[in-house]
């Protein structure tokens, strides 16, 4: 079964663009080392919830949208090598981005399958 890293993060309107930018060369790191898959999505339908949500999740401004993330790899060992790799990778050292969006709100774990239809 695949593992997964998954992340949820509120990302300003007007810096959309900037982000889909950094989430292509991301992805095309992530998918160089290994990655099975790298998908980014846009919240479309993620209505602010009374007790619990994506936006409340991510204390999504009005001004921003929820982006839902993944990648998929082999297994986690795998996950753990790509990561290092991508990590020291020059192309996405920290001082070639400005950050489109409030890392602080970022919402990521690991998590093993165990179950794919």
């Amino acid at each position: 079964m695949h593992y997964v890293d998954g992340f949820v993060l509120a990302v300003p309107k007007d810096n959309i663009e900037a982000y889909k930018h950094m989430a292509r060369t991301a992805g095309e790191v992530w998918k160089e080392y290994g990655a099975l898959s790298y998908v980014e999505c846009i919240g479309d339908d993620v209505p602010y919830g009374e007790l619990t949500s994506f936006p409340r999740a991510v204390q999504a401004k009005e001004d921003e949208v929820v982006v839902f993330s993944w990648i998929t790899y082999p297994s986690r060992e795998a996950r753990d090598e790509i990561n290092a790799k991508v990590m020291a990778d020059p192309r996405l050292a920290s001082d070639k981005w400005t950050m489109p969006f409030d890392g602080k709100r970022l919402i990521y774990g690991g998590f093993k399958s165990f179950m794919e239809l």
